[in-house]
């Protein structure tokens, strides 16, 4: 049989390769395709910390990734305290892209934290305002957001509703979180 000829090696790559295909057809970039009726990835976002504006579409309606404009979303989305940049989880823009789509489109995001440095995610949790050991910010899979025009319990409830991900009400600091990790709520 065809497993037997399979070293053991040679299995565990197969079957890593076999969970791999089976991840990224479901879950991965095939997932945001045109087929499902979704539109292009384009996100408008406004950083609150150096004023930096960005309107870019990141993905095509086919389901293909434009490098250069990722690499324009990890710069605007760096950390503001050190300007550290990372490369941001595609799922949490695109996260981020569907809860914009839930409440109308183009709108102007105010990015409040995107990735942060391991030094600022110190700094914050020295100054006891958030900064978790183990925060998404640090390694790209979180953003903290505000939308003008709509209050942040909009923006939850329409985060929420998607289920992709974490989603954070922070209220009394202006904003709400969004995260590439399990779907829970705080």
């Amino acid at each position: 049989m065809f497993f037997r000829s399979l070293s053991r090696r040679g299995f565990l790559k197969t079957s890593l390769a076999g969970i791999v295909m089976h991840f990224a057809a479901s879950e991965g970039l095939t997932g945001f395709c045109h087929d499902e009726g979704r539109p292009v990835g384009h996100l408008s976002l406004y950083n609150t910390h150096n004023g930096e504006r960005l309107s870019a579409t990141f993905r095509d309606a086919m389901g293909n990734y434009d490098r250069d404009a990722l690499n324009s979303l990890n710069w605007i989305l760096r950390c503001h305290y050190t300007n550290e940049a990372t490369a941001m989880d595609a799922k949490i823009l695109e996260f981020l892209n569907r809860t914009d789509n839930m409440l109308g489109g183009d709108n102007e995001i105010h990015i409040i934290s995107g990735y942060r440095s391991p030094c600022y995610n110190n700094l914050l949790r020295s100054k006891g305002r958030g900064g978790g050991r183990k925060s998404l910010h640090l390694s790209g899979r979180a953003i903290d957001v505000a939308i003008p025009g709509h209050n942040l319990d909009k923006i939850k409830r329409a985060a929420q509703g998607l289920r992709l991900g974490g989603v954070g009400y922070y209220p009394a600091a202006g904003f709400v979180h969004l995260d590439s990790g399990a779907f829970r709520t705080w």
